[in-house]
């Protein structure tokens, strides 16, 4: 739907809350241009992880590894 700037000044919680609830951007004309209004898609903070190659060699063997010659229980002073 295209609205111009008074008509979206009259009615903007309407027109924001429609957009919410549709998905549908609006379009708004100014002096001759138009800009849009659009609902941002929401991104979970793991799609925004940035995958880096940080294991040398098999992942699969990394449970297989023992650490025990290299641990110690004692506190180092």
């Amino acid at each position: 739907m295209t609205y111009t700037a008074t008509a979206l000044r009259k009615s903007i919680y309407s027109v924001l809350d429609e957009i919410l609830e549709t998905g549908i951007p609006v379009i708004i004309e100014r002096h001759g241009k138009k800009l849009k209004i659009v609902p941002e898609k929401p991104v979970s903070k793991l799609d925004r992880l940035i995958t880096r190659n940080c294991v040398i060699g098999d992942s699969d063997d990394l449970p297989d590894i023992h650490w025990d010659d290299l641990w110690s229980r004692e506190p180092e002073i």
